[in-house]
């Protein structure tokens, strides 16, 4: 939630086209409410475990093609099938100010990365629209430069959703 911002917020000058759906009062006090079911009252977590078999099995195809330049990671898949998840359920590609729910015009994926001392999330602009290599291509550059504290602002502000991926460790949540 982007608690407090008014249309005329500075901050969203750095995201992506949106349209404003202003709240209605009923939107404004479930919202509340939610606020403070997570904070007072003890949550427990639900999850699954995926089946990816057939997504590894592509990611290996994919990757010993011949003449194949790059190598696939399962991130880079994840990558692309939650971008195309948002253009088929465009009212998750949104966020939440008080005055307004922002539907995003664009996809633009915030990825998680590790660099020393916290954590910096990159952007992919319009990745529902780029290509495997082009995702993975940028994925590796921007995580690069990440952990060597290159990135320019408009390379880490204003994603429309954000995907963190701790499974290459072992991590089924967190």
């Amino acid at each position: 939630p982007m608690k407090g911002l008014t249309m005329d917020d500075p901050i969203l000058q750095m995201l992506p086209e949106f349209d404003a759906v202003p709240n209605s009062g009923m939107r404004k006090i479930i919202a509340k409410r939610l606020t403070e079911s997570a904070r007072d009252i003890p949550h427990f977590n639900l999850q699954i475990d995926v089946e990816l078999t057939g997504l590894m099995a592509l990611r290996k195809q994919l990757n010993e093609r011949p003449g194949a330049d790059y190598k696939l990671s399962v991130n880079d898949l994840l990558i692309k099938a939650t971008a195309l998840a948002l253009t088929r359920v465009p009212d998750a590609n949104v966020a939440y100010t008080e005055g307004a729910i922002l539907k995003f015009k664009r996809v633009d994926m915030a990825i998680a990365v590790a660099i020393e001392g916290g954590l910096i999330t990159p952007i992919i602009k319009d990745a529902d629209q780029k290509g495997l290599a082009q995702i993975s291509s940028e994925m590796k550059d921007l995580a690069t430069r990440a952990r060597d504290r290159k990135l320019k602002p408009e390379e880490y502000q204003g994603g429309t959703f954000s995907l963190s991926n701790l499974g290459m460790f072992g991590i089924s949540s967190f």
